[in-house]
């Protein structure tokens, strides 16, 4: 009976204060508070920082979290079978180099897979277009016509780099999650989220002062001045506001310190050398920066390398196209 009641007494003593703070939320809601302690303004202020700190983190990472969907570039109006995606454009045109008639390059094309489905981005979609169009025109084509179709040849370069260019924006992807949003997902998951929770201690310590002000008060009275004063508090209840009140400086001085420089509570997992390793500087940290720069980096890198294999390409598809305009102006003139 004993052990009942004590945990009657737990529950109450629990819940009392809970009941307290839920009761004087919902006053200052409806505005029929008679009191609300002032958050310090430094205080204020480092919040607004946070929250718009977490806002540029949310709005950023909501578009940059596409780098993690392979897809992403992939138009949405093609349809392309398993045998499409069975093979490298590398793959494919090495088997066709070894055909020999057209029913050996139909099945080049049509070979098993011998590792995973090739990606699905644009780049890699284009050069699967590209690679089917100059073979059909490569199986079209005369054959007493001498030397190969112009645009099948140029088709099956420009399948090789555009391949290239997707290769190469698979790699920028990876980078990006690693260096990118790797970081600016710890920052706004783990980071931030110790600030969310040291600030609601803010309040809560708030609205358990501010409800212990508004239980002791016992009415008014006029003083000698004639103004309507609030009754002395009893010294029962001004010591149990002393106590508030510390706890909440204590609480807000603690929350100040996160919100500059958070170090995650973990037990006693973590020796005192290693928690300080693991303390983040909310807001002067230069981690966001140094994640943004490995962003523009990876980008840098990815445009890099599609600028330098396109420049490759195009004197090679240049050429073809001016062979063929003197090919077509002699053919006009011998006719």
């Amino acid at each position: 009976m004993d052990k009942v009641q004590a945990f009657g007494k737990n529950i109450t003593s629990s819940f009392t204060p809970f009941a307290a703070r839920t009761q004087q939320y919902f006053k200052e809601q409806i505005g029929t508070a008679d009191d609300k302690t002032e958050l310090p303004p430094d205080y204020i202020e480092l919040e607004k920082r946070v929250d718009a700190l977490k806002q540029v983190h949310q709005k950023l990472l909501q578009v940059t979290s596409q780098y993690s969907n392979e897809a992403y570039d992939y138009p949405p109006n093609i349809r392309e079978s398993f045998t499409d995606l069975s093979r490298t454009i590398a793959d494919k045109v090495q088997l066709l180099s070894h055909a020999t008639s057209p029913a050996e390059a139909q099945a080049a094309l049509t070979a098993p897979r011998s590792a995973k489905p090739q990606p699905k981005t644009f780049p890699h979609a284009i050069a699967r277009a590209a690679l089917a169009g100059s073979q059909l025109l490569n199986q079209t084509h005369p054959s007493s016509t001498s030397g190969e179709d112009p645009l099948a040849i140029a088709l099956e370069k420009y399948a090789i780099a555009s391949e290239k260019v997707g290769e190469a924006r698979l790699a920028q992807d990876a980078q990006i999650q690693q260096r990118f949003l790797a970081g600016w997902s710890t920052t706004l998951n783990t980071n931030l989220m110790f600030a969310t929770r040291a600030r609601r201690g803010v309040e809560s310590a708030r609205l358990g002062l501010d409800a212990t002000k508004a239980r002791g008060r016992k009415g008014t009275t006029v003083g000698m001045s004639g103004e309507v004063e609030d009754l002395p508090l009893s010294d029962e209840v001004r010591a149990e506001v002393e106590r508030k009140e510390d706890e909440f400086v204590g609480v807000t001085e603690e929350a100040v310190g996160v919100m500059k420089n958070v170090s995650p509570y973990y037990g006693n997992y973590l020796t005192v050398e290693e928690d300080e390793l693991m303390s983040r500087k909310v807001l002067d940290t230069p981690e966001p920066l140094r994640n943004l720069a490995e962003l523009v980096a990876a980008q840098l890198e990815y445009h890099k390398k599609a600028y330098d294999i396109l420049s490759d390409l195009a004197p090679a598809i240049d050429r073809l196209q001016v062979e063929q305009e003197a090919s077509y102006r002699r053919s006009r003139e011998g006719a």
